[in-house]
């Protein structure tokens, strides 16, 4: 069975959430949906998407888990965006959260390092 995930986040200012993931994914959009909705393709199965909908604007919580934990983090940080906060679990896992200006979060996590 192939599952597809469709994340969304809902932004009130589009214009300047797609300036902002698009540094967060180091790309412009795999598609644009049209002029108010973009997607990123993350995985094979599974996308985020940025879609103007002011009236559940900053309400988003997604967490995506990488292999390469600590290159994605130093290359979000090249393009100017800095992590929200920092968690570690007992199991050696970790978490690097993010978050856009209307204050939806994005975690991206992985293993030790």
């Amino acid at each position: 069975m192939t599952v597809e995930l469709f994340a969304g986040i809902a932004v009130r200012d589009f214009k300047s959430a797609l300036t902002w993931y698009e540094k967060l994914f180091g790309s412009p959009p795999t598609f644009v949906v049209h002029e108010t909705e973009v997607l990123w393709e993350v995985t094979p199965h599974g996308s985020v998407y940025v879609v103007l909908r002011p009236e559940r604007a900053g309400l988003a919580m997604h967490t995506l888990f990488v292999e390469d934990l600590d290159e994605r983090v130093a290359g979000i940080s090249a393009r100017g965006i800095e992590p929200a906060d920092r968690e570690a679990y007992d199991n050696g896992v970790r978490k690097i959260i993010y978050r856009d200006p209307e204050g939806n979060e994005l975690g991206i996590g992985g293993g030790p390092a």
